[in-house]
């Protein structure tokens, strides 16, 4: 299994190393009896970027991971409290265009430092000080922009010497890159049916159509391979689809349903993450029962953390799938919107189970109303089927994309592709 080696699914591998090495190594200081409040916050340039300073009156279990689209820093304090009269924070410097900070629940304060692009983010430990305790966050521009940064040098030409020229090599996609693991839920199942259009359509078949032509288009995408969480008639309880999703290491899971109301001309599709609400509850039955959740984040075991350090690393996971959930689920949404009619613009949120992962992010596609006649009919219409199996690749597609996990055929290729353009190579294709 990919946890084992530090190598596990979405469920363990490219937003983890940005923030679970930091609370394991530097961050899990035990809590103090009184709350421990900010007392100072500054920006300063460095030689390769910018620094973020943060003085506390105390010690404080301090978590530092990044968030995409638009890019952020976030820091949250465990055990802190924001006075009445807190202090300003900083004015936008460098690579931090904007700093804010607010309360949470669980008496955990949160500082987001906006950048301008993405960026290296890397923690030091939290060190004492004469009043309390200093937190320090350097960020470094990603790529060509820390050319910019770097002190300008005088470069003497040397003689011209006429040579042969030397054959360019091609930039490759590493062998061991591994593919993208989709986990494609048929919604219902077995003696479930789900919903049942007005001419006998049984949402349990849609589904799992729909699902079997997903499951083919993305075994046929490069770099990408599809797990089905059911491929016949059965039924699956929901939890378990969770389970077989996170055996199967799986870097997304897409649940596809169809919707039912009384109202028959109700249509459109929809596109649902989980809740705020959902992940709460689903975060004290994880905590609860830690004990049996060695495998949680990323391999990372919770039941030899403390209650602190356990929660926290918990609210981290779920804030990460949950962004990711929400940022692959707009995608999906946007191309569903060109099948058909959408019934929701917006991706919606609510505490299906099937959503409640707490390292792999989720999505559920209502895909149409059974209950409405004309959507039944496409429903049934394989050429339908095949639309909507199209729409949803392309959605996953286009997230894959623009943020392919590092170690994954797409994340070599993005980086192949860059050296091949530095390098006046044509972009190279992924190996099938």
């Amino acid at each position: 299994m990919r946890r084992a080696t530090g190598m596990p699914s979405f469920a363990s591998g490219w937003w983890l190393p940005a923030f679970l090495a930091t609370v394991l190594a530097t961050h899990a200081a035990a809590l103090p009896a009184a709350p421990t409040t900010i007392e100072s916050a500054d920006l300063a340039p460095t030689a390769d970027g910018t620094r973020f300073t943060l003085d506390l009156s105390g010690t404080s279990a301090a978590a530092v991971f990044t968030l995409d689209s638009p890019p952020r820093v976030v820091i949250d304090l465990k055990g802190a409290r924001v006075e009445r009269r807190r202090p300003a924070m900083p004015a936008p410097q460098g690579l931090v265009r904007h700093v804010r900070t607010g309360p949470r629940d669980g008496g955990v304060v949160r500082i987001v430092l906006e950048l301008t692009k993405a960026a290296h983010v890397r923690s030091l430990p939290l060190a004492a000080t004469h009043a309390g305790t200093r937190l320090v966050v350097d960020l470094s521009p990603i790529g060509p922009a820390a050319i910019a940064h770097a002190p300008a040098r005088t470069v003497v030409a040397p003689p011209v010497v006429t040579v042969a020229p030397k054959p360019v090599e091609r930039a490759t996609v590493p062998s061991n890159s591994r593919d993208l693991v989709i986990a494609v839920d048929a919604g219902h199942g077995g003696d479930d049916p789900g919903a049942t259009g007005r001419d006998g359509t049984r949402e349990k078949d849609v589904t799992l159509a729909v699902a079997k032509v997903l499951a083919a288009r993305i075994g046929a995408e490069p770099g990408m391979r599809a797990v089905l969480i059911r491929n016949r008639d059965v039924f699956v309880p929901l939890r378990e689809r969770i389970d077989r999703a996170r055996t199967a290491q799986a870097d997304l899971f897409v649940s596809v349903h169809a919707d039912a109301v009384l109202d028959r001309s109700v249509a459109g599709s929809s596109v649902y993450v989980l809740s705020q609400r959902g992940a709460t509850s689903e975060a004290a039955k994880w905590l609860a029962d830690r004990e049996n959740s060695a495998d949680l984040v990323g391999g990372v075991s919770l039941d030899d953390k403390d209650t602190v350090l356990a929660s926290v690393l918990l609210d981290l996971s779920q804030s990460a799938a949950m962004s990711a959930s929400m940022t692959a689920a707009e995608k999906v949404l946007d191309q569903l919107n060109q099948v058909g009619e959408v019934r929701k613009a917006h991706v919606q949120q609510a505490g299906f189970v099937v959503l409640k992962s707490p390292d792999i992010p989720s999505m559920l596609i209502e895909s149409a109303y059974i209950t409405n006649p004309g959507e039944e009919r496409r429903l049934r219409d394989p050429r339908h089927q095949s639309q909507l199996a199209d729409a949803i690749l392309a959605g996953i597609r286009n997230y894959f994309h623009e943020y392919p996990p590092p170690g994954t055929k797409l994340a070599a290729l993005a980086a192949a592709t860059t050296v091949a353009s530095s390098m006046g190579q044509p972009p190279r294709a992924l190996p099938r």
